[in-house]
This record gives C-alpha cells, sequence and structure tokens, in this order.
C-alpha cells in the first residue's frame, strides 16, 4: 500500500473538518460528560467499518447507480438529523441536565453508529476516497488494501472524536454554572441538526 502517511493525514483532514457527526460529539459530551463523548466517538468510528465494508466489497456501488436506493437511506439519514434536533429545542437546556436520568451509554453507542450508517454521503465518500490510495501493483488484493485503510481511518476518527468528547465534557462543567448559556446551546444545536438534515434531503 502506497503513500499510508498521505492517507492519514488526509484522513485527520477530513475528520476535523466541521460535521454533523463532530456536533453530535460535542453536544452528547456537553450535555452528559466525558464518558457520553468518549461513546459517542466509538460510535461514530465503528460505523465507519460499515462503509468501509460496504466500499471494499463492491455493494456500495449499488448506492451510488441506483436512486431509489441512494434517497431511500439520503431520507432515512436526513430524518434522524432533524429528530436529534427536534430533542435539542425541546430539552430543558444543559445546566438541568443532572437534574433528568442520563441517557444510557449503550443508547449513546447505537444512536452514533446508527447515524454514521445512515449517512450515504459517508459511504460514497469512502467509495471515492478508498481507492486512490490502493496499490494495484501490491500481492494484496484490492479489497483487502481498502480493509486496512478503513481500519486506519476508524483509528484516527476515534482519536480525533474523543479529543473533542474531552473537550466538550469540559466545556459542558463550565456550562452547567451558567443556565442561560446552556439553554441557548441546545437551541442553537437543535437548529443546526435540523438545518443539516433538511440540507440533506433536499440537496441532489
Amino acid at each position: 500500500m502506497s503513500n499510508l502517511a498521505l492517507f492519514l493525514a488526509s484522513s485527520v483532514a477530513v475528520t476535523v473538518a466541521p460535521g454533523p457527526d463532530n456536533l453530535q460529539v460535542l453536544a452528547r459530551g456537553i450535555s452528559q460528560g466525558r464518558a457520553a463523548g468518549l461513546v459517542a466517538a466509538l460510535g461514530f468510528a465503528a460505523g465507519v467499518t460499515f462503509h468501509t465494508t460496504l466500499a471494499a466489497l463492491g455493494v456500495a456501488a449499488l448506492l451510488r447507480s441506483s436512486p431509489l436506493a441512494f434517497e431511500i437511506v439520503k431520507l432515512a439519514g436526513a430524518a434522524y438529523l432533524v429528530w436529534i434536533g427536534i430533542k435539542a429545542l425541546t430539552s430543558r437546556g444543559l445546566a438541568n441536565a443532572h437534574e433528568s436520568a442520563p441517557q444510557p451509554l449503550a443508547q449513546v453507542f447505537r444512536q452514533s453508529v446508527i447515524g454514521n450508517m445512515l449517512n450515504p454521503k459517508v459511504t460514497l465518500f469512502f467509495i471515492v476516497f478508498l481507492p486512490q490510495f490502493v496499490d494495484r501493483t501490491s500481492a494484496q488484493s484490492v479489497a483487502v488494501q481498502m480493509l486496512v485503510l478503513g481500519l486506519v481511518f476508524m483509528l484516527q476518527t476515534v482519536a480525533v472524536f474523543s479529543t473533542f468528547g474531552l473537550c466538550a465534557g469540559t466545556i459542558g462543567a463550565w456550562l452547567k454554572r451558567r443556565p442561560r448559556a446552556g439553554v441557548w446551546l441546545d437551541r442553537l444545536a437543535g437548529v443546526t441538526f435540523i438545518a443539516l438534515g433538511l440540507r440533506v434531503a433536499l440537496r441532489d
């Protein structure tokens, strides 16, 4: 496999760039602390294995070639983002999070995995991105190389998103001492998620 260092650098740049997954990791870390932020990070990283497997086995090509399949997955992902946004809009604010039962970490993990898996743009990204770093002259098969690249991408995602989750937990402790700031942050996050969901749903 050639250009592994370049692949790693490109992967980190993609992961650090703002996106729905980043926002959800930060939201979890702020509302429930470091543990939830780390679990959300692991959930999104685990979802990467799904997209890598599809790309490596060629099944993802169906999503790209079938408008109906792509539309179904796209709308499911958009609905999920809107649902998260509505939940944030109707929350009582981050400062009051300790007064209600926290969401189980297993549920946080499951929702993060599902949120990543239902994003068709991630699948299409892996179809285009991974093959660029495959060495066709290598003794390893293309599928194996893509699986290895996917594993590298997943590991760096864990590192980057875990950092986001840890920082968000620190920010959350500060916000819980300032109720109005927490409420407005919830509202901002809710509007952002809904806007992202609508953008995914309406964009061709």
